[in-house]
C-alpha cells in the first residue's frame, strides 16, 4: 500500500522542488508489471554507468531506445508472427514492454550494445565546462607593486 504524500508546503520555500517532488511522484506510482524486463544499473566510472537489460526473444531491429532530456526510454514491440506453431507450455517472455529510466541533469547516452538477449546501455555524465567549478587564481597587490591608493600617507598630507 502506498500513501502519497503532499509536497505543496515545500514550494512555499524551496525554489526548484517541482522537479524532485515530481520525480519522488514518479517513482512513488505503481505501474503495471514493472518488473519485466529485468535490469540492473550499474556505475561502471567517476561518472559513467551501464544499464542492462534482459530482452531475450527480441531482435535488435524490435528493441527502441529514446533519450529526451532527463528520459531513457527503452521499448520492445513484438511482431506478431502467426507462423501456425502451437505451444504446449510458453516460458518465454515475448510481450511488448516499455521501461522508463529517468537521469539527472547533463546524464547523455553513449553507447548501446546488443548480444545474446542482453541490451547494454552506456550512459555518461557530460557537464557543460561552464558550469564546471573552476579555481580563480588570486593576485596579491603587493607582489605586483601597483596597487592603486585611495588615501594620501599622513606624511605626504602634512608636508603639503
Amino acid at each position: 500500500m502506498r500513501t502519497a504524500y503532499d509536497l505543496s508546503p515545500l514550494y512555499r520555500s524551496m525554489i526548484g522542488v517541482d522537479r524532485m517532488a515530481d520525480l519522488i511522484d514518479a517513482a512513488m506510482r505503481s505501474e503495471g508489471d514493472s518488473n519485466y524486463p529485468p535490469y540492473d544499473i550499474e556505475k561502471t566510472g567517476e561518472d559513467s554507468y551501464r544499464v542492462t537489460l534482459a530482452a531475450a526473444g527480441f531482435s535488435a531491429a524490435e528493441l527502441e531506445i529514446t533519450a529526451q532530456p532527463n528520459l531513457l526510454i527503452v521499448a520492445g514491440r513484438k511482431a506478431k508472427a502467426d507462423d501456425g506453431r502451437t505451444f504446449l507450455h510458453r516460458g518465454i517472455a515475448g510481450r511488448n514492454f516499455e521501461r522508463r529510466f529517468e537521469l539527472a541533469d547533463y546524464v547523455v547516452v553513449k553507447s548501446a550494445d546488443y548480444a545474446d538477449g542482453v541490451l547494454s546501455i552506456s550512459l555518461a555524465r557530460e557537464v557543460p565546462e561552464a558550469l564546471k567549478p573552476r579555481r580563480i587564481g588570486i593576485q596579491s597587490g603587493d607582489a605586483a607593486g601597483n596597487v592603486p591608493r585611495l588615501e594620501e600617507p599622513q606624511a605626504e598630507r602634512r608636508a603639503a
